[in-house]
């Protein structure tokens, strides 16, 4: 069956690279900095570098996928059309723990810098006000939201540029290294590569995000195109900038094991630098830079229900419905932004154990997606089809399977858990996987 209703067709390249780089949230260099240091012996840079290449061979297969299905859904689409349905439906409902905790997890982060600026206001007010504007922006559309993304990048950027330039200047008058040309923030020889590889495995959580470009394609001009090139270009702009500024940060504090807390280090550096004003303009930005991930994380999750609704694997008088005036999957926003209120009971450290293992679930199916659709359907074996279409694709699932058996225990647990609801939603929706999945055969031309 066809479904005559299509979400309105407006974001250029450059507005879905502002989504993509709003959702990994550019500031996040700073609050994983300290512990990342101490965990690569102050090697962030290097392990950044390898993150960098990791990621790189996801936002591949992201992009091959893209190509070829360029509608709503991201990982769940592609899963379902190029591997199996039912394996859709468990990708897309295992990063549903992505897209639906990553929201909160902003409203969390916004309650806690907030509450300690200005103790007399409880963090619940600071969290109730964030999740009611982030949920209006959403109704109103993805355009508006990506005016309102750019505002946050802009703002991002410009911090981070005044950070650097003030580093560069306070590094060469002989604070730190005193020097601007120094290896050892990439590889010590005194170290051994792997503490390079333990701060990579934490680092790559710096570019989850960079995939919910994806669950926009039904929203963007020339999908085809744009899609894939806005996949590299986050990917390669966030992971310049993250190796930037750890690289700063490093010359500016060489001494890892010094901070008064690894949590804060990055107040600490930023105190250093630009002293208490450029403290307080940092908690501005954070402020603009979760509002900004907030909004993108919000959006994403509302499309990947809307794909799952319109194709019936959810209740689709409910998930598959668009609000008549703003084409946006209103009941979805409505109902992830009442999970979110949680926020105002629920701790932080539980809220980000259920992200991670969704997350790279996903990115290992999307890369075995690659293999099904192009070498086992499309017959491309051969010398270039399988470097592209096989061994790509395996390398980045191989990456990503090691970074998910490396996540810590209550991450696997949870996530398990989340899975297994999903197997038993799944053997009563299909009657013990007896009968088909409701699966749409969504059309429109997209040149």
């Amino acid at each position: 069956m066809k479904y005559d209703t299509h979400l309105s067709r407006s974001l250029s390249l450059p507005s879905v690279v502002v989504f993509g780089l709003a959702f990994m949230a550019l500031t996040t260099v700073f609050s994983t900095y300290g512990i990342a240091s101490q965990l690569s012996h102050g090697m962030v840079a290097g392990s950044y570098i390898l993150a960098l290449i990791v990621m790189l061979f996801t936002a591949y297969s992201y992009g091959q996928m893209a190509k070829e299905y360029p509608i709503a859904g991201s990982a769940y689409t592609y899963a379902q059309k190029a591997i199996n349905p039912f394996v859709g439906f468990l990708v897309g409902w295992s990063i549903l723990m992505d897209y639906l905790f990553i929201p909160m997890v902003n409203y969390l982060l916004f309650g806690i810098f907030f509450s300690a600026a200005i103790p007399g206001v409880p963090p619940q007010v600071w969290i109730t006000g964030l999740l009611i504007l982030v949920t209006l922006v959403n109704i109103r559309g993805v355009k508006l939201a990506a005016g309102a993304n750019m505002i946050v990048i802009v703002f991002s950027v410009l911090f981070l540029l005044i950070f650097c330039i003030l580093s560069i200047k306070s590094i060469l008058q002989g604070t730190g290294t005193g020097t601007l040309f120094n290896i050892e923030p990439f590889f010590n020889p005194d170290e051994t590569f792997s503490l390079i590889v333990a701060g990579a495995a934490l680092l790559c959580f710096s570019f989850l995000g960079f995939d919910s470009v994806t669950a926009f394609a039904e929203e963007t001009v020339n999908p085809k195109k744009n899609i894939p090139r806005s996949l590299i270009l986050v990917t390669l702009i966030g992971g310049f900038i993250f190796i930037v500024v750890s690289y700063l940060s490093h010359n500016l504090w060489p001494d890892y094991m010094s901070f008064s807390n690894p949590d804060s280090a990055a107040y600490e550096i930023i105190g250093l630098v630009g002293g208490n004003v450029l403290s307080t303009t940092f908690l501005v930005v954070t402020a603009f830079v979760v509002f900004g991930s907030a909004t993108a994380s919000l959006a994403s999750a509302s499309r990947v229900l809307f794909a799952m609704g319109r194709d019936g694997q959810l209740p689709e008088k409910f998930f598959g419905k668009l609000h008549k005036k703003y084409r946006t999957p209103v009941n979805n926003i409505l109902l992830i932004s009442c999970l979110s209120l949680s926020a105002l009971f629920l701790s932080l450290t539980l809220v980000a154990s259920f992200i991670n293992f969704g997350a790279f679930l996903a990115f290992i199916f999307v890369n075995i997606s690659v293999i099904f659709l192009f070498f086992r359907r499309k017959k491309e074996r051969s010398f270039k089809g399988i470097a592209l279409y096989v061994v790509v694709p395996l390398i980045g699932a191989l990456l990503d399977l090691w970074l998910l058996i490396n996540l810590d225990k209550y991450s696997l647990i949870l996530g398990s858990v989340w899975f297994v609801l999903g197997v038993v939603y799944l053997l009563f929706l299909t009657k013990g996987f007896r009968n088909r999945l409701p699966e749409i055969q969504y059309e429109e031309n997209i040149s």
